[in-house]
């Protein structure tokens, strides 16, 4: 039998490729989708691909009710991954902003993590991954809303795995560093929706800097790798016997992950705010 994977956010880069890389693995996977057009899309590509948008708790519900009937009431893994950017300097950013972005990055994963649990506990096994992101550990400027949400997730994890000590479900992260997707594009109806830049103290340094990142950048950023890259680690952390607690990706990461351990905060802080 096949084993099963939900994974969330499949309309574009990594989790479409995730859910096209494990199906070519030979799991049976459900890639869902936040809009109906999008899950259309992929059932004719050939997958089960259930809506499920995490800032509507009732589609989180019926989404996974959907995959559990299909399989009986079993789940082998779960890939966490939709999530979006929004950026801007912190103190341009209204609460209002900070409680969407948590909504959509974080409280909708736990929620169907928390529903997940209870099933992989009944049968005695499961994987639930969680993509995170170099900024789960490293706060880069500019990038405050998502750097949030991320640490948020890596706090909840490392405490879910401790907690499901003894389970057999294993809580992983994949923590990419600048991989191929649409992120940035997709922020920027969230950047023009909450950031009043142009009555911000730091106008200048959003005309020099963030602008022209979001506007004009075309070409891939510095040591970029394509989504298959995390798809390689997601697969590693749903077929090893003993996954690892933590997956870097692109050099950036394993570069920040070793500075973050032999450098003071106050050096790493003159490296980010040259890099910012």
């Amino acid at each position: 039998m096949k084993k099963t994977i939900l994974i969330t956010g499949c309309s574009s880069g990594i989790g479409l490729d995730a859910a096209r890389g494990m199906r070519e693995r030979g799991w049976r996977v459900f890639a869902s989708c936040r809009q109906q057009r999008d899950c259309d899309r992929m059932r004719a590509e050939g997958f089960e691909s259930p809506r499920i948008d995490y800032t509507e708790p009732a589609s989180i519900s019926a989404g996974l009710a959907e995959v559990l009937e299909a399989t009986g009431g079993t789940l082998d893994a779960l890939f966490n991954n939709g999530a979006h950017g929004l950026p801007g300097a912190v103190e341009d950013l209204p609460t209002e902003a900070l409680r969407t972005i948590f909504e959509a990055n974080f409280f909708g994963w736990h929620e169907l993590t928390r529903q997940v649990i209870p099933v992989m506990r009944k049968q005695g096994h499961g994987r639930i991954v969680q993509n995170s992101s170099i900024l789960g550990f490293v706060s880069f400027p500019w990038r405050g809303a998502y750097v949030a949400t991320k640490y948020a997730l890596e706090g909840l994890t490392d405490t879910l795995r401790v907690e499901l000590q003894g389970t057999g479900i294993h809580m992983v992260l994949i923590e990419p560093g600048p991989v191929t997707s649409k992120i940035r594009e997709k922020s920027i109806p969230h950047f023009e929706r909450f950031i009043d830049w142009k009555s911000s103290p730091l106008r200048d340094l959003y005309e020099k800097r963030l602008l022209k990142r979001l506007y004009e950048s075309k070409g891939p950023d510095t040591f970029e790798l394509p989504a298959s890259a995390v798809t390689a680690k997601l697969a590693h952390a749903c077929e090893s016997r003993r996954p690892h607690p933590r997956y870097y990706v692109t050099t950036p990461t394993h570069i920040a992950g070793i500075l973050r351990r032999i450098l003071s905060t106050r050096a790493i802080d003159r490296i980010l705010v040259k890099l910012g």
